[in-house]
């Protein structure tokens, strides 16, 4: 057991088995910052104009999707394994992760000379699938979700004499992700909440323990997606359950059960809890590339998806962080996000319409199209399972729009001309 330090149980070193609740005091915070000074870089949290203007608030970004492994994970990585025994650092370690953790774990453990295995579900992306590799790490695919990885991983630490570093339940873990709080509470010292997306909670754990030590009037919110809501699930419990999870563009928040190290801190300092959808954070995601410049993952739109959805209004005019806390989007999903986006928020739409199959049918339809300032991105004719009517045929058109009143106004010219949308 660890030593008393503030009244609370401070954490053991990292290789240390898990199987009791361990909490962290504000100074394991304190600690950690200093062990990862110099090598984990200290990420800005400059205000967004436009995303304050957009939603009302006066946002602030904190950029950890800049970290050299594009998340926040390194904080935690780089605290735990710079506590190892030299023993344990020669015989490395092991993780389950979905993929920051792991390229945290890789990078950091490369830089101390820690040899790392990570076990990561077969869904993975594969930007981290790839990267993991390109650090150096073990890369070991296996299950269909974070449990069966997790599963494989200990038991590949028993066989091997790996210390398994849990990438959210961990005390040192946890502290090392808390360092982000001490940074957001220096960097924007009068800020009235912050927004912390939710996967297993260690980094809310961290974060809500740092921010309401240095400033306990500000509000700390944790926003999780609505298809993997287990802290949601855990308060209404009284303690972690398990959750079945529905895939979701937030996959690094795809835990079925928090920490219970980690709620046991975040239940106690967590103002509000909220849920985002999936078309909400398709729209976050495509908001902070068109306005920040910005790439980012799913879960680490959550916060600005939070601010949109009209659950925090009382934050209207209020200084809020948002923690941008990852960048490894694959781009073949951030393409398929975009689109989702722009369909989300009435810019690209798609309709089936009835014209006539003679010459210029297909004309009028373009030329109308045109007239109301739409842009025709495809049209594909379907004459087998049109209406009886052999004169007439269907086409399903794909247009881009402003917005959803500009739709709306078309669907209107369209139905003056004759020609019927659905």
């Amino acid at each position: 057991m660890g030593a008393q330090r503030n009244g609370v149980e401070s954490c053991p070193p990292a290789s240390a088995p898990l199987g009791c609740v361990r909490l962290i005091s504000f100074s394991d915070i304190e600690a950690a910052a200093e062990r990862i000074k110099g090598a984990v870089y200290e990420s800005p949290c400059p205000q967004s104009i436009p995303l304050s203007e957009l939603t009302g608030m006066q946002i602030y970004c904190k950029l950890d999707n800049l970290q050299r492994t594009g998340s926040f994970k390194e904080r935690g990585a780089h605290n735990a394994l710079s506590q190892l025994s030299p023993e344990q650092k020669k015989k490395g370690v092991i993780a389950a992760s979905a993929g920051n953790h792991a390229q945290a774990l890789a990078y950091q453990g490369k830089l101390l000379g820690v040899p790392a295995t990570v076990v990561m579900p077969q869904f993975a992306p594969l930007i981290k699938i790839s990267n993991c590799q390109k650090l150096g790490a073990n890369v070991v695919l296996f299950g269909k979700e974070f449990a069966d990885a997790k599963a494989r991983a200990h038991e590949i630490a028993e066989e091997k004499g790996l210390a398994y570093i849990d990438g959210f339940n961990h005390p040192d873990i946890i502290a090392g992700q808390g360092t982000a709080g001490l940074e957001i509470v220096r960097q924007v010292p009068d800020l009235d909440a912050v927004i912390v997306p939710i996967g297993g909670a260690g980094l809310l754990a961290g974060v809500s323990l740092a921010v309401k030590t240095l400033r306990p009037e500000a509000k700390v919110i944790g926003v999780e997606a609505d298809h993997v809501a287990s802290f949601t699930a855990a308060l209404a419990a009284g303690e972690p359950v398990r959750i079945k999870t529905s895939p979701t563009l937030a996959d690094g928040l795809a835990i079925a059960q928090v920490g219970d190290n980690a709620f046991e801190i975040a239940s106690k300092h967590t103002d509000k809890t909220v849920l985002v959808t999936e078309e909400q954070i398709a729209l976050a995601i495509l908001r902070i590339v068109e306005l920040e410049k910005g790439v980012v993952e799913g879960a680490a739109a959550t916060p600005l998806a939070a601010c949109l959805s009209g659950q925090l209004d009382e934050l209207k005019g209020k200084r809020v962080v948002t923690l941008l806390t990852g960048g490894n989007i694959d781009p073949n999903v951030l393409s398929r996000v975009i689109e989702r986006g722009l369909v989300a928020d009435g810019r690209l739409s798609r309709f089936r319409a009835i014209i006539s199959d003679r010459p210029g049918g297909l004309a009028d339809l373009t030329t109308q199209i045109a007239a109301a300032g739409a842009s025709i991105k495809q049209v594909v004719h379907d004459r087998a399972f049109a209406s009886s009517d052999v004169s007439a045929v269907q086409v399903l058109c794909t247009v881009e729009t402003r917005d959803r009143q500009h739709l709306a106004d078309l669907r209107e010219i369209l139905a003056e001309h004759g020609i019927a949308t659905e």
